[in-house]
C-alpha cells in the first residue's frame, strides 16, 4: 500500500467535526532515533514512519485553547490548559501517516480522564505553566497523577525568525494529520486538520527533562536535531476509524 505524501496543508479527509480547539505557543524538540528501538512501542497495525531511514522522538509543549465539541461553544475553564506531550511517528498498513503519543501531560484533570476513558490516550494530570519573557518561552511540568508522580520537565527556548521554506525534515515532523491509538482491543486512527503551520526557528537555551525516559524511550543523546516554534493554529478532529486487520 502506498504511503500518503507529507503534505503541509492537505484537504480535510472528514466532513463531521467531533472536536475543535486551538494549539498555541508551541515548541517542538526532536531527536533522531533508530526505528527498531521504537517499533515495539507502537500500536498493532502500525510501524515507525521514517525519513531517509530515520524516525524521531518529539517533546512538544503548548497551550490548548478553546476545546469544544462539534459546532458548540468552547468549554469554559476546562477547555483551556497547558500540555506537554512525548510522541513518535507512525504509518499504518493503509498508508496513513500519524503520530503515536507515549504521554500527554495536561493541567486539567477532567480532560485527562475523558481522553483516557474514550480513546485510551495516555493523558496524565500535571502542574504546568508557560512563561513569556520577550522572545523567550519557558515550559515547566511536574506530574501529579497517575505517575511516575513528580516527573518533571523544563525547557526554555528563544524564538527566532519565521521559516519561509521548511525543510523536508521540518515538514515530516509537523505535517501530521492524525493520531494512532490503541483502545478497547483495537487500533484506531483519529484524523485532524488545520492550516499550514506558521513555523519559526528557535534556539534551545535550557532543557532538564524526565518525560521522555518516563515514557519508556531511550535517554536522548546530545542536543535535539530540530528546535521549532509556532504561534499556533486552529484544529479540528474527525471521528475515529478502527484499523482493520490485514
Amino acid at each position: 500500500m502506498p504511503i500518503e505524501p507529507v503534505a503541509p496543508a492537505p484537504a480535510p479527509t472528514f466532513r463531521r467535526t467531533l472536536l475543535r480547539q486551538r494549539w498555541a505557543d508551541l515548541t517542538f524538540l526532536h531527536w533522531a532515533v533508530a526505528p527498531e528501538l521504537v517499533a515495539p512501542l507502537l500500536p498493532a497495525g502500525t510501524r515507525p514512519d521514517t525519513l531517509d531511514g530515520t524516525t524521531y522522538v518529539g517533546l512538544i509543549g503548548f497551550r490548548m485553547v478553546g476545546l469544544g465539541f462539534g459546532r458548540g461553544p468552547a468549554l469554559p475553564y476546562l477547555g483551556t490548559f497547558w500540555e506537554t506531550n512525548v510522541r513518535l511517528y507512525s504509518v499504518d498498513h493503509t498508508g496513513r501517516r500519524a503520530v503515536v503519543f507515549r504521554s500527554l501531560d495536561a493541567s486539567r484533570l477532567i480532560p485527562v480522564l475523558v481522553a483516557r476513558l474514550t480513546l485510551g490516550l495516555p493523558y496524565l494530570w500535571s502542574a504546568m505553566r508557560v512563561d513569556h519573557d520577550g522572545d523567550q518561552r519557558s515550559y515547566r511540568c511536574r506530574r501529579r497523577w497517575p505517575g511516575p508522580v513528580g516527573t518533571t520537565s523544563r525547557m526554555v527556548v528563544r524564538v527566532g525568525a519565521p521559516i519561509r521554506r521548511p525543510t523536508p525534515v521540518e515538514h515530516f515532523l509537523t505535517a501530521r494529520w492524525g493520531l494512532h491509538t490503541r483502545a478497547y482491543g483495537r487500533t484506531r486512527h483519529v484524523p485532524n486538520w488545520h492550516p499550514q503551520w506558521p513555523l519559526h526557528r528557535a534556539e534551545l537555551l535550557h532543557l532538564d527533562d524526565e518525560l521522555v525516559t518516563a515514557a519508556g524511550l531511550p535517554t536522548p543523546t546530545g542536543p535535539p536535531v530540530s528546535v521549532l516554534y509556532s504561534p499556533g493554529v486552529p484544529v479540528r478532529f474527525g471521528p475515529p476509524v478502527a484499523l482493520r486487520p490485514r
